[in-house]
């Protein structure tokens, strides 16, 4: 029965809550929105306001509170006073004749005028008193307070006296009533206090609260806000990275899965020539085709089946059993033409390698610096380990870079520096030179580590 009853206000809660929430992120928001001058600005116009509200009804309007609470201290009652004591006849009230100075008390004068009590202080201060008196008789030189009782015509001194005796009792009796009621209110322990509160008067303290608090919440939400627009720009960059990489891998799959259509027509038509003239020769250059087409269709397959495969790296040994078939069926294409050499030692071919870039670099070698070239040209090909990186130079000695009438459009170089940036960055580059010799030298360097392995 009392379920139903409370989902209405756990579902006000809720709202409450999440209006709440939104409210907070909005504020907070608008906090790191402004500057920290225009925050400033606006903290000491809050605090203004605060001040001249707190003079302005209804915050002006006050009331009154009383408190009672226990007394911090407690005071005993006075001890009696010790026979001889002068206290002990205090307060006291003396009848005597006028101009006896010398004793304290109270003087009481009876004459034909009636009776007249006044204080009689001691010689001393009587005299220090009339000598300090100012001439002018300002305050200091008023007379001490006279209680003058006038008396009916007729009256007698022993009625004057008794009279006199009886005020003399009640007077003593409302002392030491007094007394009393001021050492009982001591006894009971407690005080009351009247305090007068301004509606208003916690104004600027709740404005000062506020303002700190702000400040806390500009200072911490502007660190999150930072650091998740960090993470958004990474997650963008590391999308658009992956975006580009599939981009350029997918190219060189185009570029793979081709395998130069007019290379193996030829290669196939040279067979079928020499199938007729030379019987051994169109054996060795089949046989070389094998080799080409058995260390290449992998690499299609592993690009065509999962794009990102495109981008992991190979070893160098994969890349060299694809390219010296390469090689040696242009050898006996161009016979005396094209001379060869490789030059990587075996501790090399474990290092990571990307693929296609030592075969793209050869194609190019051969399209557009050797084969252009009537009486031909060298090609060499060295692997080694300089400063940590690993090395690769392909170095021709054709025509020259860009002077073949065969000259490309330069995609293949544009896609090897894009992918070499995407996997290494600055660590890795591609250098285009003038060989010593002639011709052109390209130079690949990248980080040296074995496959799967640190460096």
């Amino acid at each position: 029965m009392n379920a139903p009853a409370a989902n209405p206000w756990a579902r006000r809660w809720q709202r409450f809550s999440a209006a709440s929430v939104r409210g907070f992120h909005a504020y907070a928001g608008w906090l790191v929105g402004i500057s920290w001058k225009r925050f400033f600005v606006l903290s000491l116009l809050l605090l203004l306001v605060a001040g001249l509200l707190q003079h302005i009804p209804p915050f002006s309007w006050t009331y009154t509170r009383t408190i009672e609470r226990p007394a911090d201290v407690v005071e005993p009652p006075p001890p009696p006073p010790k026979p001889g004591d002068p206290a002990r006849t205090r307060p006291k009230v003396q009848i005597g004749a006028p101009g006896k100075p010398g004793k304290d008390g109270v003087e009481i004068v009876i004459d034909e005028r009636g009776v007249r009590i006044t204080p009689r202080p001691a010689a001393a201060a009587s005299a220090a008193s009339a000598a300090s008196a100012p001439q002018g008789g300002g305050e200091d030189s008023k007379p001490a307070p006279v209680v003058d009782i006038r008396l009916p015509p007729g009256a007698t001194g022993d009625a004057v006296r008794e009279a006199v005796e009886e005020a003399r009792q009640a007077i003593e009796e409302a002392v030491r009533e007094a007394q009393q009621e001021s050492v009982g209110s001591r006894r009971s322990g407690r005080q009351r206090e009247v305090h007068e509160v301004s509606l208003g008067e916690f104004l600027p303290t709740l404005a000062m609260l506020w303002i700190v608090a702000s400040a806390i919440v500009k200072i911490t939400y502007q660190r999150q806000i930072r650091a998740e627009a960090q993470a958004a720009q990474a997650v963008e960059t590391a999308e658009s990275e992956s975006l580009k990489r599939q981009v350029v891998e997918a190219r060189m799959a185009a570029m793979q899965a081709q395998v130069e259509p007019h290379f193996l027509f030829n290669t196939l038509a040279s067979i079928d020539h020499l199938i007729e003239v030379d019987p051994k020769r169109a054996s060795q250059m089949q046989r070389n085709l094998i080799a080409l087409l058995r260390a290449s269709m992998p690499t299609m397959r592993e690009t065509g089946s999962d794009g990102a495969n495109g981008g992991a790296v190979r070893d160098l040994g994969r890349e060299l059993a694809v390219t010296r078939p390469y090689l040696e069926i242009l050898k006996m294409r161009m016979e005396e033409r094209l001379a060869t050499e490789i030059d990587v030692p075996d501790g090399l071919l474990s290092a990571e390698f990307p693929p296609m870039m030592l075969q793209t670099l050869v194609e190019n070698a051969i399209k557009h610096g050797l084969e252009p070239k009537p009486e031909g040209g060298r090609l060499a090909v060295k692997a080694e380990v300089v400063h940590g990186k690993l090395a690769v130079t392909v170095a021709d000695t054709g025509l020259g870079f860009g002077r073949a009438a065969t000259a490309g459009t330069g995609v293949g170089l544009a896609n090897i520096r894009e992918r070499l940036q995407l996997l290494y960055g600055r660590q890795a580059a591609l250098t285009i030179s003038e060989n010593p010799g002639g011709g052109t030298r390209v130079l690949l360097a990248l980080p040296y580590r074995p496959v799967g392995g640190a460096p």
